[in-house]
This record gives C-alpha cells, structure tokens and sequence, in this order.
C-alpha cells in the first residue's frame, strides 16, 4: 500500500508559522529551501537594487525580493519563489498589491544558484517561469561568474562578466554589467 501524500495550498501555504525556512510549493508538495549563503544574498541584493533603482526612477512597476511568492498554478497549487523579480506597473495597477502572493508570474524573474542548489531544480523552475508566462528569466550563476538570459522561444544567451545584462522589452532601459552582479 502507497501513502497518498496530503497536498498543501497556497492559502496553507502562506498560514505556516516561520520555522526559519522558505519554502515553495510545487505542484501541491512543499519544498524547503535551505537559507542561502553569503555569496548568494550578496548578488541578490546587487541586481536587485540596481532594478529597483532603475524601476523606480522610470515608474515601470515594482521590484519583488526573495521573500515574494509568485501563484503560478491551481489544484494543485505552485507557488514560486525567485530571487529577485518585476512586475510591470500596467500589470500592478490592474491587481494592486496583494497581501498574499502575487497572482501569476512575474514579468522578469531572476534566480541566482546557490551552493546547495542541483542545476536540474533550477532549471525545471526556470522552465516553469516561462511557461507561465514570464517575460524574461535571468539565471545567475556564482560558480562560473555568469548570467544567463532566458526569453520563450529564443536560444539562451549567456553572459560573461565583460558582458552587460539587458532588460530588453521587459525592463526597458535596464542595464547592468555582469561584473557588478558579483560585487
């Protein structure tokens, strides 16, 4: 005899006491991210901020931490959560801001790997990003120094750190140089 395993929702979810995890939920199955370490949070918090300066300063929308979870599916539920992530301010105005998850995927999500992160994983939510709908997901990777840009429909682009990361139709006029990220 199997043990069915009981599905969570997002509204549970969102209800979990802190246990100092995060946790996603994956097709109705939580999943516990380990906090991340030093070199993780510091690239989070180097293109994130350069995001939200540029975001903010041409009003296009809002800029989401890694504490933001994103409904990406029901029954069973998913909910994501990336690193750093936009939403379009279109988009914003039309929903307003929750006080639970956003509901659908941001318009640039972006995941930085961590140590204890295996490549299949994060790139299984990449592809979920964009499935959903996401415009643009940028992979950061601290082991190799590099960003790799994801569009639907289009090969990735990896960059290195003489190269510029680029917002294209997604965050128009946002630019950064790889370099920065790993500061």
């Amino acid at each position: 005899m199997v043990a069915k395993t009981q599905l969570v929702t997002a509204e549970e979810l969102l209800d979990m006491p802190d246990d100092g995890y995060r946790y996603e939920l994956v097709r109705g199955v939580l999943r516990k991210m380990a906090p991340a370490g030093s070199e993780h949070s510091i690239s989070g918090i180097e293109i994130g901020t350069s995001l939200n300066i540029h975001v903010k300063a041409n009003n296009l929308g809002r800029v989401f931490g890694a504490d933001a979870g994103f409904l990406l599916a029901r029954d069973p539920d998913t909910v994501r959560a990336p690193d750093a992530a936009f939403v379009r301010r279109e988009r914003v105005e039309a929903v307003g801001i929750p006080s639970g998850y956003w509901p659908g995927p941001p318009d640039l999500a972006i995941e930085i790997i961590s140590p204890n992160d295996r490549y299949t994983e994060v790139y299984e939510k990449v592809d979920e990003w964009l499935e959903a709908g996401a415009g643009m997901v940028v992979v950061v990777n601290p082991r190799n120094r590099t960003a790799t840009v994801r569009v639907a429909g289009m090969n990735p682009v990896i960059l290195k750190e003489g190269d510029t990361l680029d917002g294209g139709e997604v965050v128009p006029g946002w630019r950064m140089a790889v370099s920065d990220i790993f500061a």
